[in-house]
C-alpha cells in the first residue's frame, strides 16, 4: 500500500490542505491497472507529488477572472490548481490519465470542505470530443517525453473553443519549444512571461508560464 502525507499551502491569501504521495518512491498498482495503461513503476508516483509549477498553476488560478468561462485542467495530478478554480466557483472540469488521480482530487477537496468536482480520465491520443470543448485549457509540467508535444497540442485542438486560451506552466524541459511551433501550427498565438521574482523564490520556480490563444469566428 502506498503512503501518503498532508502538507499545507498558502494560495490566493488562503491556506489549504493537500494530501499528496509521501515521496516518488511509492507504488501501488496490486491489478496491474497502471501497467496495462502504460504507467511503468519508474513514473506511477509523479502524479501525486506537489510540483513547483503546479503551484504556479494554483497561483495563477486564485486571481484569474474565471467568470462565465469553461475551465479544463489536463493532466492535472493531485489538482491543486482545479481545486483552487473549485473553490472559487468556476466552471470547472479536472482531467488526467492516471488511475489514482480522481480518488486524490475529490479527498483534496474534502479536506478543503469543497464539493466534488467533475474529473475525466483522459488519453491525449483520443480522437473524439466527447469530453467537451473549453475557453481555458490549463496545465502544469506536463512535457516529459518526445510524443508529448504533439499528443498535447492535438489533444487541446480537440477541446478548444472557438475563443480559447491556454496557460501552460513548464520549468524548462526540452519538449517546451516543439510544443510551442505545434500550437502555431494550429493557429495559436504563443507568448511568455516569467513568474514574479517573490513567487519564484517561494515556489522554488525557475521556469516560464506559456500563454497561447486562437480566435475563431
Amino acid at each position: 500500500m502506498y503512503h501518503v502525507k498532508f502538507e499545507n499551502f498558502a494560495i490566493g491569501g488562503a491556506d489549504y490542505t493537500i494530501r499528496s504521495l509521501q515521496n516518488r518512491q511509492q507504488f501501488h498498482d496490486p491489478e496491474g491497472t497502471a501497467e496495462g495503461m502504460g504507467i511503468s513503476s519508474a513514473t506511477w508516483s509523479l502524479f501525486g507529488t506537489v510540483w513547483p509549477s503546479g503551484l504556479i498553476l494554483a497561483d495563477i488560478m486564485s486571481t484569474y477572472d474565471l467568470d462565465g468561462l469553461t475551465v479544463l485542467e489536463v493532466g492535472c495530478g493531485l489538482g491543486i490548481a482545479s481545486l483552487i478554480a473549485n473553490a472559487r466557483g468556476a466552471s470547472h472540469t479536472a482531467s488526467d490519465y492516471h488511475p489514482l488521480a480522481d480518488e486524490f482530487l475529490q479527498e483534496n477537496n474534502r479536506l478543503n470542505n469543497l464539493p466534488p468536482q467533475r474529473f475525466e480520465r483522459s488519453d491525449w491520443a483520443e480522437t473524439t470530443s466527447a469530453l467537451g470543448r473549453f475557453d481555458l485549457i490549463i496545465g502544469s509540467d506536463l512535457l516529459y517525453e518526445p510524443d508529448h508535444p504533439g499528443l498535447l497540442s492535438h489533444f487541446i485542438d480537440l477541446h478548444a473553443s472557438n475563443s480559447v486560451r491556454v496557460i501552460i506552466i513548464d520549468p524548462g524541459r526540452r519538449q517546451q519549444g516543439k510544443f510551442t511551433r505545434q500550437m502555431e501550427g494550429l493557429g495559436f498565438d504563443a507568448s511568455f512571461a516569467r513568474a514574479e521574482k517573490e513567487q519564484s523564490q517561494c515556489r522554488d520556480f525557475s521556469g516560464k508560464i506559456h500563454h497561447y490563444c486562437r480566435e475563431r469566428g
